[in-house]
């Protein structure tokens, strides 16, 4: 009987834990043009868990989305933001930390995307972000001409191309270079580079195209986004309600630095719920692999 007693505690608490596990924490951010959600990764546990926690902690109510352009994104986070005066210029405060990069390929910049702000290279080598700065991207549909040059490693091109060009059954191709080039026809002469990527990297030996996951081109394609921010700025979560909201506050008149001639403040607050019903409200379809987690 005990022996009994004990498995049925046992499978309880298996029971529980497994639901505990099934949950995740949506974000709201309430401005005046409307709401905005967004759900947090798991895949980056500490931009995830920093966030939560400053929410919690109200850090970033009544705070400014304090740099917007229309066609990018909507930046904010500043804790100066808070009591700025009109025209005052923002973006360097912060929480007094960084964030470690948390990249991970699986995300990038596309419309929608929540990600970290950071300083530039020069002065933050390892690319960490901001303790509190954020942007979500609102991005725009990308060509089909630079869906192709996401494919190529630009350096490792750049770094062959001589070597093919100079092979002589080459230079009918080094001549039409040489006069897109002089002729000023930059959009054609960077096409054509592109085009030639594959052709370079079998002459040559060097690798050059890139694996990039059919989704993510896609992505760019339909519905758009940033695709030069990725791999150097992290992706954290993402918007699932509320992108016109986004919009809204992209398309406002500004000032200098890019800063809104109104201020649009914001109020963050997070909530536990569980996977199945976030999907159910907001359509956010979790993988296989998340609905486990």
């Amino acid at each position: 009987m005990k022996r009994i007693f004990a498995l049925c505690l046992l499978s309880l608490a298996l029971t529980n834990s497994s639901c505990a596990q099934k949950k995740d924490f949506v974000v709201t951010i309430k401005t005046n043009y409307g709401d905005i959600v967004a759900i947090l990764y798991d895949e980056t546990p500490k931009h995830k868990q920093n966030f939560i926690k400053l929410a919690k902690e109200h850090y970033f109510d009544s705070l400014l989305f304090h740099r917007v352009i229309e066609g990018f994104m909507i930046q904010g986070g500043d804790p100066n933001s808070k009591r700025a005066k009109a025209g005052e210029s923002l973006g360097n405060g912060g929480p007094g930390y960084t964030v470690d990069a948390e990249f991970n390929p699986k995300f990038f910049h596309k419309r929608g995307a929540l990600a970290a702000a950071r300083l530039g290279d020069a002065q933050n080598p390892a690319k960490a972000s901001s303790g509190s700065q954020f942007y979500i991207v609102q991005g725009k549909i990308i060509p089909s001409s630079e869906l192709s040059s996401m494919k190529i490693d630009q350096a490792k091109l750049n770094s062959a191309m001589p070597k093919y060009l100079s092979k002589p059954e080459n230079k009918p191709i080094y001549d039409t270079l040489g006069k897109l080039y002089a002729s000023g026809q930059t959009e054609a002469f960077n096409n054509k580079i592109v085009s030639l990527a594959e052709a370079v990297e079998k002459e040559t030996g060097t690798k050059i195209l890139k694996d990039v996951p059919p989704e993510k081109i896609k992505a760019y394609a339909n519905i758009g986004g940033t695709p030069f921010l990725d791999d150097s700025y992290t992706v954290f979560g993402e918007v699932i309600k509320g992108l016109d909201v986004v919009d809204k506050i992209a398309a406002i008149k500004k000032g200098a630095s890019d800063r809104p001639a109104e201020d649009v403040r914001m109020f963050v607050t997070v909530a536990e719920m569980s996977k199945k019903k976030i999907t159910k409200e907001y359509g956010y379809v979790y993988t296989e692999t998340e609905n486990k987690k």
